[in-house]
């Protein structure tokens, strides 16, 4: 059975707490180097049978309409693994 895996992060232009309180506890216990930290979320979305181009629109639509937030998140990539047409593809933001 093929797993694809979302990937869906806040839009740049919005705060993101969770990812400053992350990089403000990094900076505290000494990793200086890293200067930001963003939060997203991963989704593994996993589907019986080959993934044909019907499975990936259905997947983009899941993604765009249930898995994010069109107000506040970006759906930035869509990974169809090994699938059936080729390779990975990378949604546009």
């Amino acid at each position: 059975m093929p797993t694809i895996v979302v990937d869906v992060m806040p839009k740049p232009e919005l705060l993101d707490p969770q990812g400053k309180a992350v990089a403000g506890a990094l900076n505290r216990t000494g990793h200086s180097l890293v200067t930001g930290v963003r939060q997203g979320k991963r989704f593994e979305i996993t589907v019986d049978g080959p993934v044909d181009e019907a499975v990936r629109a259905e997947i983009r639509t899941i993604a765009e309409e249930i898995l994010s937030n069109s107000v506040i998140e970006d759906v930035v990539a869509i990974d169809f693994g090994d699938a059936e047409l080729g390779a990975d593809e990378t949604a546009e933001a």
